[in-house]
């Protein structure tokens, strides 16, 4: 089919069948399209720039895998003799079936009417159709007056996965080195906790909860104030799982864990080539990190006096200057600060700045510690021992009543930290799943602590209506209690201290039987 099939814009001969040489055959070799005459050249400068075209035109031509040329409306003009071979592939035996239909029927994924549309090259891309995986180019093709009149299309390399390996190979350990950085940013920045984590249902874990769901119903700071190990993390954690940021990240900093030198790096990130050494591309720091989301600052009792004044302007004005640089950059983040230190202490010594411990002392939450929220342990030892066996794959360990005793009856001095730490000892200094108070106590003792007596749950039941050197005759409310504590003690031996095993033989629900040991160990 002659080179012109598909060019009816012009007669005899078409602008781009003059410029490509279109008397020849489809497979043979047309003219380059000529560049316009430049009329600031000589002639013999003129001439140059045609043999340069020309040049180029059969070097494309021949070390190419193919070539294809279309018309301004979409139709493919011609083809040299090396894209004739992916003709049987793409579905036509002969060439006259393929020239002079519009390329988008018979290349598939092609975007040559794309380039004619704009009139803007794409010079590497990848195509991929029924004849296999290429590598491409394509160019518009325009006249003297600029006008779009069709577009070249370059076969450059087939099958890339073979020539184009090295630099597959890289782009492919770069991508997946992206997906696993992503991967673990997500994990590091999902929210762990929720208010049902936080275990307990005494007056003081229930006023905290309270407090928790009002705090992140609001968007002013949280200050989450308490002793190491009372749960001020995940405090942390089920308020931005509760509030409207959500979705957004949450990001913790430790700043007791952070050298104070590079703490404001930290905070507020580092502009690109701020120091020798410094990332070329800078780097964010954690409050355009929690953008959106929650920023968690842990152990703010600890922050360096030089820096609270670049907190508080940042929690002020809602913006940070990275380091080394004169811009502001904006953040919207909710900071939720905690501390095992007391602030108001440090601000009378002029160790804390006054106007920051303001600042952050909008919604505080003082967390209680283990010592007085002691009827909740039953309930803490049962899901400590769950994560426990959950770790290291096995069942979870078992509790004695008299080993429950002893552990509700310390002072816990490192609070719910120390007791995970405690019941982890005594699991493997334990021959059984069964924690008896023997292995306990030996791990209070080694840790340098005296163990306190034993909470006694109830009276031995054996003693009757004389348990507690009463008269027989007392009110029955007192009766109807002792009774109760006796069988409630009958029921924990009986099933070897599972809760769950005692609260079916007494015929209640767990919950039911921690608010019966609650109010037994209240009375004690």
């Amino acid at each position: 089919m002659p080179a012109q099939a598909g060019i009816h814009d012009q007669a005899p001969r078409s602008t781009l069948g003059r410029r490509l040489g279109g008397d020849r055959a489809a497979g043979g070799l047309p003219s380059p399209p000529m560049p316009a005459s430049d009329d600031t050249l000589p002639l013999d400068g003129q001439r140059i720039l045609a043999l340069a075209a020309r040049s180029m035109f059969d070097l494309f031509a021949n070390a190419s895998e193919g070539m294809l040329l279309v018309d301004r409306d979409g139709r493919v003009v011609w083809i040299n003799d090396q894209y004739k071979r992916f003709l049987p592939a793409l579905g036509f035996e002969r060439v006259e079936d393929f020239v002079g239909k519009p390329v988008a029927e018979v290349v598939q994924n092609t975007q040559m009417d794309r380039v004619i549309r704009t009139g803007k090259p794409i010079l590497i891309d990848l195509l991929a159709n029924r004849a296999g995986t290429f590598v491409v180019s394509r160019i518009p093709l325009r006249d003297e007056a600029g006008e779009v009149i069709g577009a070249l299309g370059i076969v450059l390399f087939d099958h890339p996965e073979t020539t184009l390996q090295p630099l597959i190979s890289k782009f492919a350990n770069l991508q997946r080195e992206l997906d696993e950085a992503r991967r673990e940013l997500a994990t590091q920045r999902r929210t762990k906790y929720t208010l049902a984590s936080f275990i307990g249902s005494s007056p003081a874990a229930t006023e905290v909860k309270r407090q928790a769901r009002r705090a992140a119903l609001s968007s002013s700071p949280v200050l989450l104030l308490g002793e190491t190990g009372t749960g001020k993390e995940l405090l942390a954690h089920a308020i931005h799982a509760g509030s409207a940021r959500a979705r957004g990240p949450l990001v913790s900093v430790n700043i007791a864990a952070v050298p104070d030198t590079l703490l404001e790096a930290e905070f507020f990130g580092v502009a690109p080539g701020a120091y020798t050494g410094a990332d070329r591309k800078g780097r964010d720091g954690k409050f355009k990190l929690a953008d959106g989301g929650t920023l968690f600052l842990d152990e703010i009792g600890d922050m360096p006096l030089s820096l609270q004044p670049k907190l508080l302007r940042a929690l002020q004005e809602g913006e940070i200057e990275p380091l080394g640089s004169n811009r502001l950059v904006p953040f919207d983040a909710r900071v939720i600060a905690a501390t095992s230190r007391d602030l108001a202490q440090l601000v009378r010594e002029g160790r804390f700045r006054e106007d920051l411990y303001y600042r952050l002392n909008v919604l505080p939450i003082r967390v209680p510690p283990l010592r007085e929220r002691q009827a909740d342990i039953p309930a803490l030892v049962e899901a400590l021992g769950e994560d426990i066996g959950l770790r290291n794959g096995t069942l979870p360990p078992e509790v004695s009543p008299q080993a429950l005793a002893l552990l509700q009856a310390q002072a816990w001095r490192g609070n719910i930290r120390e007791l995970r730490n405690v019941l982890e000892q005594a699991a493997m200094r334990s021959d059984s799943r069964r924690i008896e108070a023997a292995p306990v106590q030996e791990v209070l003792c080694a840790a340098g602590i005296e163990p306190a007596a034993p909470v006694q749950l109830a009276p031995d039941a054996g003693q009757g209506a004389q348990a507690h050197g009463g008269p027989l005759l007392r009110p029955l409310a007192e009766q109807v209690a002792q009774l109760e504590r006796a069988a409630i003690a009958a029921a924990l031996a009986a099933s070897g201290g599972n809760k769950v095993a005692a609260a079916r033989l007494l015929g209640i629900s767990r919950a039911t039987l921690y608010e019966r040991l609650s109010d037994i160990q209240a009375s004690v």
